[in-house]
């Protein structure tokens, strides 16, 4: 079938999904601060957001050709864009696992939601925190529970060196601090 007679949707739906995949089998981990964030997101587009662009499009639409009038497609495309994101996390929210760091017993081995400090070959000490796919901030130190360095520490214990997968070969890192303080 031509591209022309499919619906914009679909595609989208399709290019969201390639985007963000969460691979088949694995379950979507998240931390009670994660839940709360895409929680707070999904609250905000559905209450505040989507309302204000419903506004302005039909504010737009009543002023007569829609062909060149901005508002009108600029909201249109917000709107797609918010509704497309609703969906994401509605099915996300829907199969998340949560999971509280501060319950974890085990706190002398590195599990999802460990803040863990490490040192790397070059000598340059690192602090990253394990969380899940859906909520990592890669500015504030989060990596993915999937990334190459998390799956290296998972298990690992203070004083344990591991090995982590890098496109320039394996890179030795060494444990040097676990804390599972925040959640």
């Amino acid at each position: 079938m031509s591209k022309a007679f499919t619906k914009e949707t679909d595609a989208e739906d399709e290019e969201l999904e390639a985007a963000e995949p969460l691979p088949a089998g694995l379950k979507n981990y998240i931390t009670p601060d994660g839940l709360r964030r895409l929680q707070d997101e999904f609250r905000t587009l559905k209450q505040v957001e989507r309302p204000k662009v419903v506004e302005i499009v039909s504010w737009a639409a009543g002023n007569g050709d829609r062909s060149e009038n901005g508002d009108y497609l600029y909201g249109k495309k917000r709107l797609r864009e918010i509704d497309r994101r609703l969906r994401f996390l509605t099915r996300r929210l829907e199969i998340a696992e949560l999971v509280d760091p501060a319950l974890q017993k085990n706190r002398g081995q590195v599990f999802f939601g460990a803040t863990v400090t490490y040192v790397d070959s070059q000598d340059r000490e690192r602090t990253i925190r394990i969380v899940g796919v859906d909520e990592v901030r890669h500015e504030q130190g989060e990596v993915s529970w999937l990334s190459p360095v998390a799956r290296a520490l998972l298990k690992a214990a203070v004083g344990d060196t591991v090995e982590v997968r890098t496109p320039a070969g394996p890179e030795p890192i060494e444990v040097l601090r676990i804390d599972y303080g925040r959640g």
